[in-house]
């Protein structure tokens, strides 16, 4: 086990720090949260083995959000019709990561008629104080600049995955509000933690995320916008379909496919990137084979949660289809959910696409062996589900 230099992670130490910066204010609103805070201090003191620069970014991280939480409450306590907002029949695109999950969320995304949540509202989702929602939100400044240190830190991200502080991103930065969410294993190595972390009950945290949505919505109606409903995007959400639907019962879903065998090596190299910086060592192939095992298991979950009952309710497209045709694959996905593909929304969706082609940004390298992955042994983690969902289209 790796442990952190000097143990700095004290959790009573950052709630403190975090209601001191927020005014005082020390309504943290449910303590589902304290638990896996606490475990979380735990596993960066003892098995991350972070440097000086993990050390300062994990400390900032957990006191952000614990502030965001204290002006959260605030907020819905000074607001209570913030709760009153409906977030109707959303639209969750999940799937294993690099199967065009994010091409196809930011597409549909422009839809001016779809709601999604940018990366820096779900990165910062409380208003700062003085917000008007009139001028340019403030936030967006603050993002910007931590893109810019992410691609200083770790240039390689350029490659690998389009950093946009106005984007539509992932879900998953809300579910990190209450510190339920696989972020932390993101930037560093935390085995254990993780193990823990899959094995609880993940509801509280979906509701925690409904509320988030809820706010976020309530924000972009202040700030003049309106949409008929969400498109959201986390593979996240693989790994507890139960809690997904409990939580927004009139999901639908779009689950994107491709073969394991070639996404596995290009997710391994982007969370290399991620944890890297923050390490005094960092494995390859131990970080590798810790997000393989976690997806397999996952999507094993994904699959028997279908298998039972909740099959229909999900859309399934391939990765060589969404590239080949993306449009006629959105056209599918927007009937599966009763909507119509209008001529404006189709002409959106065009002019992002051309305006964001992949052939953009640098190219990204990666092998199979220097994450110690073999064909073969991607084959067999992945075994069930390549046989029903990637080798009968090859015609095996």
């Amino acid at each position: 086990m790796s442990k952190t230099a000097g143990a700095p992670f004290d959790a009573d130490r950052l709630m403190a720090e975090a209601s001191r910066e927020a005014g005082g204010l020390s309504d943290f609103g449910d303590d589902c949260f304290v638990e896996p805070m606490r475990l979380l201090m735990v596993a960066l003191n003892e098995e991350a083995g972070l440097n000086a620069a993990g050390v300062h970014f994990f400390h900032e991280r957990v006191r952000n959000i614990l502030i965001t939480r204290l002006r959260a409450e605030d907020w819905f306590l000074r607001h209570p019709e913030i709760l009153e907002e409906e977030i109707n029949a959303p639209v969750a695109i999940v799937g294993l990561p690099r199967t065009g999950t994010t091409m196809m969320h930011r597409t549909i995304a422009s839809d001016h008629r779809m709601f999604a949540p940018l990366w820096y509202e779900v990165r910062f989702p409380v208003p700062l104080p003085g917000t008007d929602f009139v001028s340019r939100d403030p936030r967006i400044a603050i993002a910007e600049a931590e893109i810019r240190a992410m691609l200083e830190a770790a240039p390689e991200l350029a490659a690998i995955h389009p950093m946009d502080a106005m984007g539509p991103d992932e879900d998953i930065m809300l579910l990190e509000q209450c510190f339920y969410s696989t972020v932390p294993e993101s930037y560093a190595h935390l085995p254990h933690y993780g193990v823990w972390l899959d094995g609880i009950d993940q509801r509280p945290a979906y509701r925690y995320l409904k509320r988030l949505l809820q706010f976020l919505q309530w924000q972009k109606k202040r700030y003049g916008q309106s949409a008929e409903r969400w498109v959201l995007k986390a593979p996240h959400h693989i790994h507890f379909p139960e809690a997904l639907f409990e939580t927004f019962p009139d999901v639908k879903v779009l689950q994107t496919h491709r073969d394991p065998v070639e996404l596995m090596p290009s997710y391994a190299s982007m969370m290399y990137t991620l944890a890297a910086p923050m390490a005094e060592r960092a494995s390859k192939p131990d970080i590798a084979r810790h997000w393989c095992e976690k997806w397999a298991k996952s999507m094993k979950t994904t699959m028997r949660f279908r298998d039972a009952g909740y099959d229909d309710r999900y859309l399934d497209v391939w990765f060589q289809d969404t590239v080949k045709d993306p449009l006629g694959q959105i056209r599918r996905l927007y009937e599966f959910a009763g909507m119509d593909l209008t001529a404006e929304a189709g002409a959106e969706m065009e002019r992002w696409r051309d305006m964001n082609r992949r052939e953009a940004r640098p190219e990204h390298h990666y092998t199979l062996e220097e994450y110690g992955f073999t064909e073969e042994g991607l084959a067999d983690t992945f075994k069930e589900y390549r046989e029903r969902y990637i080798l009968p289209r090859r015609g095996n």
